[in-house]
């Protein structure tokens, strides 16, 4: 496989690289560097005409959806496409993705785990599968340390989570229920107040003493500590292996049905890009910041990029027994009625393409579709 551009050599060539991102929700497309003819004729790298023009790709302009950031970047998913070009949207919260897939103006998403169960109880089954995994951790418990000195003192103090009901929130609902506290998951209120606050202003009001701490995902729990807060616990070390699913792909059933020789390309992408990321992690955090900066006009400096890059696990792998694990957890809280996830996954296109690659399979966890 080619070496990805990086940003320096970029710089050096850049009559040759890529369009900048797209920023927030608009979309501009992304190509291979064949020659005109060529995309008009949509040849892939395989070199087989692909059956769709374009393919629109949602992700979150974060380090959890490193995937898609590096993998837009450094043209390692418009490679695999040949003529078909990437129109790349970004999103700042799941249920606004999940929308856009339903009402096609997505057709591939990098999601985390409950917007993609959501989605798919709310439709009956009928609105997505999950087609890969992406990555795994990078959710911590940053605490005000003159505050809070023990997992136990947590008990009457503020904790912000993102959103009611999302990957985080729920983790810490079920975290505070087998402490054997209570808590209204609704409202937040019992044994320790749950406060749900947007990641961007997190932050701020740590530092302001409006929040003792907060259960978040990367970079968010870097800023906190950067601004004098301190790891008190890493989510992973909840679960088997230390592993658990936190940004999963998805893809519309429709466009699945209609063009699964894309759906193969954009696959083939991913794996191509993970496996450049775990290979040059260095190159591959400034990329993605490098990406970052282009979708928010801001990088992140050093003390919050480094830990949290070294925090999120980039895999293929879906983890899906925790995907399942994270469905009972919301049940548990009261924030889902028990969905009927068999059919979820379609795990088969992945699988054929690591086999190719001579890698390990990965498994459904019973989940997959007929």
């Amino acid at each position: 496989m080619r070496a990805p551009r990086t940003t320096l050599r970029r710089g050096l060539a850049a009559a040759a690289a890529l369009p900048l991102l797209a920023v927030a929700a608009t979309a501009c497309g992304y190509g291979s560097e064949a020659k005109d003819d060529d995309a008009k004729s949509n040849v892939s790298a395989g070199g087989k005409k692909l059956s769709a023009d374009t393919v629109k790709i949602g992700y979150f302009p974060n380090l959890t959806h490193a995937t898609a950031l590096v993998g837009i970047q450094e043209g390692l998913i418009a490679k695999e496409l040949g003529g078909t070009t990437v129109k790349p949207s970004t999103f700042n919260a799941g249920p606004s993705e999940i929308e856009a897939l339903n009402a096609g103006s997505i057709d591939i998403g990098f999601i985390g785990p409950s917007p993609s169960i959501n989605g798919y109880a709310k439709s009956k089954g009928q609105s997505l599968r999950i087609i890969g995994g992406s990555a795994s951790g990078g959710v911590k418990l940053v605490v005000d340390p003159e505050k809070i000195k023990t997992l136990d003192d947590l008990k009457g103090k503020k904790i912000a989570t993102p959103q009611l009901g999302n990957t985080q929130d729920v983790a810490f609902l079920n975290w505070i229920s087998e402490k054997g506290w209570k808590v209204d998951a609704q409202s937040g209120k019992g044994d320790v107040s749950v406060v749900r606050s947007d990641n961007k202003v997190t932050p701020d009001a740590f530092k302001s003493g409006s929040l003792d701490g907060a259960w978040v995902p990367e970079p968010t729990a870097s800023k906190l500590v950067a601004e004098g807060g301190k790891v008190l616990l890493d989510e992973s070390t909840l679960w088997p292996d230390d592993k658990f699913v936190i940004t999963n792909i998805i893809v519309s059933q429709k466009f699945l049905s209609e063009h699964p020789d894309v759906v193969d390309a954009v696959l083939r992408g991913t794996v191509n890009t993970n496996k450049w990321i775990n290979a040059n992690p260095d190159e591959a955090k400034a990329s993605a910041n490098s990406a970052l900066e282009k979708l928010s006009g801001k990088a992140l400096p050093a003390d919050v990029l480094d830990p949290a890059w070294k925090s999120i696990q980039i895999t293929d792998d879906p983890l899906a027994a925790t995907l399942q694990a994270q469905a009972d957890h919301a049940v548990k809280a009261g924030l889902l009625e028990k969905p009927d996830l068999k059919g979820i996954y379609d795990l088969k296109p992945l699988n054929k393409i690591l086999e190719a690659e001579g890698q390990p399979t990965v498994a459904d966890a019973g989940l997959g579709a007929e």
